[in-house]
């Protein structure tokens, strides 16, 4: 039986009813979509919009996850085509960070109507170094997060969330990230830790013609500089703007410089 989208991935609306201008916010991994609450505070009401969690994380419903359908981010893509289209959404402008900014460009190269702009921040097309490509992980280092995610995964989840948030004088965020991952079901992170971290999607990058702003911030544990400048000069539409912010999640640090950036390109 095909599950109600706008159930299976906890849809939230906001101004549904005054206005069809919308702008689509989708988190990363380990987060929901209330990774975007101090985002979303600064935007003048004059937009739909709709903010929804992953399959498999946040509040979407659990008996929706398998890790054989959602062993690829094309499943994933799937999910956010079906919110699209439960809600009527085209020519919107989609807001999404880490993992999701590879789904939204699979979303946007299959169903490019959907989608007029899009705002990628600290996305990858892959996170294993390759010849010629810095993704930011050896084969090695990935085999010890797995490892660490399977022997302890609390303990793997305290480290993670700080060393990602980077911003040690506001602890309070990494406890909230922390917090986040932790009500992810252990078997579930590590299957969808596998899929993103082992993901390559470069090929798909010259295929994305929808007008793209790159977020990225000075100093990323998951995401490197190099990363951010691939995707500028593969995306043929795009540019790159880095935020005065550390860490892999700007949009919760410095959610004001984040906001100022989207207002600006949209």
């Amino acid at each position: 039986m095909q599950l109600n989208p706008l159930l299976k991935n906890n849809v939230t609306v906001i101004n549904g009813d005054e206005y069809t201008d919308t702008i689509v916010f989708a988190h990363g991994f380990g987060s929901d979509q209330h990774a975007w609450k101090e985002v979303i505070a600064s935007f003048p009401d004059q937009y739909r919009m709709v903010l929804y969690d992953n399959t498999g994380g946040g509040k979407a419903d659990p008996s929706a996850f398998s890790p054989n359908k959602y062993d690829n981010l094309h499943s994933y893509a799937d999910d956010l085509i079906d919110i699209c289209e439960a809600l009527n959404i085209g020519n919107a402008i989609l807001v999404a960070h880490s993992v999701s900014g590879m789904i939204g460009t699979l979303a946007a190269i299959r169903e490019p109507q959907r989608f007029r702009k899009m705002v990628l921040v600290g996305a990858s097309p892959r996170y294993l170094n390759d010849e010629g490509y810095h993704g930011g992980f050896t084969h090695d280092e990935l085999d010890t997060l797995f490892s660490a995610m399977a022997n302890n995964y609390f303990a793997w989840v305290s480290g993670f969330s700080a060393a990602a948030m980077s911003n040690p004088e506001r602890p309070e965020l990494a406890r909230d990230f922390a917090s986040s991952l932790s009500a992810i079901r252990p078997d579930i992170a590590q299957s969808v830790a596998r899929v993103i971290f082992q993901s390559d999607y470069r090929q798909v990058l010259p295929q994305l013609n929808t007008e793209t702003l790159l977020l990225q911030t000075k100093e990323d544990i998951a995401v490197p500089m190099e990363v951010a400048e691939y995707l500028n000069e593969h995306i043929a539409n795009s540019r790159l703007e880095v935020v005065d912010a550390r860490g892999h999640f700007p949009h919760i640090s410095a959610a004001g410089a984040v906001s100022e950036a989207i207002k600006n390109f949209i």
